[in-house]
């Protein structure tokens, strides 16, 4: 019998600090990377609910000076990309420190590039249009599901054009990753459900991605699981550390897996509908994914099926059109269970829209690794099923 060998793969990762209290060693990471003035870059609700003065603290006890920059919106935005480098370069600052979700860690990726090379954000937009080395990024995660704190996309938004835009590079990839279970006791119980379900359709898309291997699989199986098992009953139980540190490691595990394997289709059509209409990024894949594994399922059976058994499906004995439906309607019910179940047509969008976002969604380089060629068509289908 021939074996199949598998082709090169790549993996990068920061340095993970894993568990509760890892958000305490930031002034540790920032001395080691020749820090004499930190820019901490953040967003109000992280202001409000405690952390940046913590973190600021930290620092400013081992004799660090500190900058704050927290004027992100959820969808951190080209002009606040540009006005952070600006704050930077003029405070004199030397290393970035981001506290909170995808959005000040976003945010703060795009500060790093603009501040090396001095241009216009948008203009790096892409896969590996960065050239200059960009200030070391140490990264404090406060949500359970963007991921940004381990991956090597950046995602920011375009409000005169409408629209989100990729920048894709290992330059993006923060030096270290203090990943504090504990900072998660914050978020509300539906961005807990957002923040998770994100996590999940990462975890899947980089399953059945073509950019799939061994090393990123073993990830996504495992954030799979752990989702799955555990986020609901973390929307129910908001106080149980041990669920809120499970979902946390998944959530780490589904970023590893995705920012190496790449993702697929929901990205794609989120990125489009939330730089659109400037929805949460987590509610866009939840009313998205199940309609999209419904249309990428056939090319890719083989591994929706292990998907399906790890989300504990039973599938012995199901054909393949069984296997689906009970996983479409499975994902279904978890979306259901926290509190996601609604439909694009509840937030806004209208037949009339379907074109403009599907022609930004095909342009997404997301797209370029879902496991079934796409065209225009397409994705016009699944947007219209989604209304």
């Amino acid at each position: 019998m021939s074996q199949e060998i598998s082709s090169l793969r790549k993996f990068v990762a920061p340095e993970i600090i894993f568990g509760s209290g890892a958000r305490k060693m930031v002034a540790n990471y920032a001395k080691t990377f020749g820090a004499h003035k930190v820019l901490l870059v953040s967003d109000p609700g992280v202001v409000n609910a405690g952390w940046v003065i913590e973190i600021e603290q930290l620092l400013l006890e081992q004799g660090l000076g500190c900058v704050r920059f927290t004027d992100v919106s959820p969808n951190p935005r080209s002009e606040e990309v540009m006005r952070g480098a600006e704050i930077y370069r003029e405070q004199g600052c030397d290393v970035i420190v981001a506290v909170g979700g995808g959005s000040p860690m976003d945010c703060a990726k795009g500060i790093g590039i603009v501040s090396a090379h001095g241009e216009q954000i948008r203009s790096f937009e892409g896969i590996d249009q960065i050239n200059n080395p960009i200030p070391p990024l140490v990264f404090i995660p406060t949500t359970a599901g963007t991921s940004a704190d381990v991956s090597q996309f950046a995602i920011i938004s375009d409000q005169q054009d409408r629209v989100k835009f990729s920048i894709v590079s290992k330059s993006v990839v923060p030096d270290v990753s203090l990943i504090d279970p504990d900072t998660t006791s914050t978020m509300s119980p539906f961005l807990t459900a957002c923040t998770g379900i994100d996590a999940l359709v990462h975890a899947i898309e980089a399953f059945v991605s073509t950019g799939s291997g061994a090393l990123t699989d073993m990830h996504a199986l495992d954030a799979i699981r752990l989702i799955n098992n555990h986020l609901a009953l973390l929307v129910e139980q908001p106080d149980d550390s041990y669920l809120r540190e499970q979902i946390m490691l998944g959530s780490m595990k589904a970023g590893l897996a995705f920012s190496n394997a790449i993702l697929g289709a929901v990205h794609a059509m989120s990125h489009s509908l939330g730089g659109y209409l400037d929805l949460p990024h987590g509610l866009c894949n939840a009313v998205l994914v199940e309609h999209v594994i419904d249309y990428n399922y056939r090319s890719a059976e083989d591994r929706f099926a292990v998907i399906a058994q790890t989300m504990g499906i039973e599938t012995k004995g199901l054909t393949s059109n069984q296997i689906r439906k009970r996983l479409r309607n499975h994902v279904a019910a978890l979306k259901r269970d926290v509190g996601l179940g609604s439909s694009l047509g509840k937030y806004g969008v209208r037949v009339a829209d379907i074109p403009y976002l599907s022609a930004n969604a095909i342009k997404d380089p997301c797209i370029l690794t879902n496991p079934r060629r796409s065209n225009l068509r397409d994705v016009e289908l699944v947007y219209e099923e989604a209304l």
